[in-house]
C-alpha cells in the first residue's frame, strides 16, 4: 500500500549559471509530497490500525526534519560566494548552504536523503520511503525515487 502525505513552504534560491530569469534570487511556494509503502497495520486497539502511517505523523516527521529547517529560508550553493557571502551580512538570516546548485531536482534528491531514515519501518509493517516530489511551480516538479536516489 502506498500512501502520500503534502506540505508547503516557502523559500529563496537562484540558479547561478541560469540562461534566464532564474539566476536572480528569487522564491517560491514550494509544495513537496511524501510517498511511503508499507503493509496496512492490522492490530485491534493500535492507534495505527488499518493505516500505513498516520498522516500526522509523517508531517510530524518531515516538518521537523526538513521543512522547520528549509521554510522561509534561502536555499544556496556554497559555492556560489557572491549570494552566500551577500547573505552572511543580514544578521540572522535563515540560509541553508547545500553542495549542490538549488534546482528542483537538486532539492528533491537532498530531501528524500534527509528524510529516507526517518520513515524505515516506524510501525514494524516494513515502512519505507517511496518517493519525494517537489513542486516549484503548481506546472514544475521533480521526482525522487527510491530506485534513483
Amino acid at each position: 500500500m502506498r500512501i502520500t502525505r503534502r506540505l508547503e513552504f516557502d523559500a529563496g534560491h537562484r540558479i547561478p549559471d541560469h540562461a534566464s530569469q532564474c539566476k536572480h534570487l528569487h522564491g517560491h511556494r514550494y509544495v513537496i509530497e511524501i510517498t511511503l509503502a508499507g503493509e496496512v497495520i492490522q492490530a485491534d486497539g493500535d492507534p495505527a490500525n488499518g493505516m500505513v502511517m498516520d498522516f500526522g505523523d509523517i508531517k510530524q516527521i518531515a516538518k521537523s526534519a526538513l521543512v522547520d529547517r528549509w521554510d522561509h529560508a534561502f536555499l544556496a550553493y556554497r559555492h556560489d560566494h557572491a549570494v552566500v557571502d551577500f547573505l552572511a551580512t543580514i544578521d540572522g538570516h535563515k540560509t541553508v548552504l547545500l553542495d549542490a546548485v538549488p534546482t528542483a531536482e537538486n532539492l528533491v534528491a537532498e530531501a528524500f536523503r534527509i528524510l529516507d531514515g526517518h520513515y524505515r519501518d516506524t510501525y514494524g509493517n516494513h515502512l519505507r520511503l517511496e518517493r519525494v516530489r517537489l513542486f516549484e511551480t503548481p506546472n514544475c516538479w521533480a521526482d525522487a525515487t527510491r530506485d534513483q536516489v
